[in-house]
């Protein structure tokens, strides 16, 4: 592997009821007080299990939330984004960041001659003890004969 982690970013419009627990999930964030180094939006930071977030299944922990039915979230302290949520209504849209880790490189080790990664010893040990159990039961076989 070559060190460096790589994001697959996409973006996804997410329209959520609101539940009796409200929308299901908590945020993190804001000018006062950033979860990212470098970055003051607001993020998921934990979705209530069987809440509108959840039952919809598309908002995942550690998303990036930029709008709220299309109000964009830059620039907001922590409390004025949490009211945002709270007053944006019982049908709520949500501009969401979500952010994939590609893999760049190997898994794991795979050794030379060898291209399934599986070792050698784990195909032949088996192979050899059904070899010895084929020839045993043969044997036994001729001699009832």
């Amino acid at each position: 592997m070559n060190g460096r982690v790589d994001y697959l970013v996409t973006e996804e419009e997410i329209n959520l009821t609101r539940g009796p627990s409200g929308l299901g999930f908590n945020i993190v964030g804001g000018t006062d007080q950033q979860y990212v180094s470098n970055d003051s939006g607001i993020y998921v930071s934990r979705i209530k299990e069987n809440g509108a977030a959840a039952l919809d299944g598309r908002l995942q922990e550690g998303d990036k939330i930029l709008s709220v039915n299309g109000q964009d979230l830059k620039n907001l302290l922590h409390q004025d984004a949490v009211d945002l949520f709270r007053n944006a209504g019982y049908a709520v849209s949500l501009r969401v960041q979500h952010r994939l880790q590609v893999q760049n490189g190997p898994v794991g080790h795979r050794g030379e001659g060898d291209p399934s990664g599986i070792p050698i010893f784990m195909v032949l040990v088996p192979l050899f003890a059904l070899t010895v159990v084929a020839a045993w039961a043969f044997m036994r076989y001729r001699r009832q004969l």
